[in-house]
């Protein structure tokens, strides 16, 4: 396991999702373990101390991913 699970919300950028509990799905500006910090996708706890699976990616990551999005046929 890993022994520096320390986290840091650099910054909150929107809420794509709500759901019980007042848990939320989000897109934040992390830093884990001190790291710089990555766009990530995850769901929060109302108090952000809790958190569910996720995927982090860099800035170029996440703009490959809008461009795929952008793509798809509605």
């Amino acid at each position: 396991m890993a022994e520096d699970f320390s986290f840091s919300i650099e910054k909150q950028i929107g809420v794509i999702s709500h759901g019980r509990g007042g848990w939320q799905v989000e897109l934040n500006l992390v830093s884990w373990g001190g790291r710089e910090a990555k766009y990530d996708i995850r769901s929060w706890s109302p108090d952000h101390q809790k958190m569910g699976k996720g995927i982090t990616m860099t800035k170029e990551e996440l703009n490959t991913l809008a461009q795929i999005i952008n793509s798809m046929e509605n």
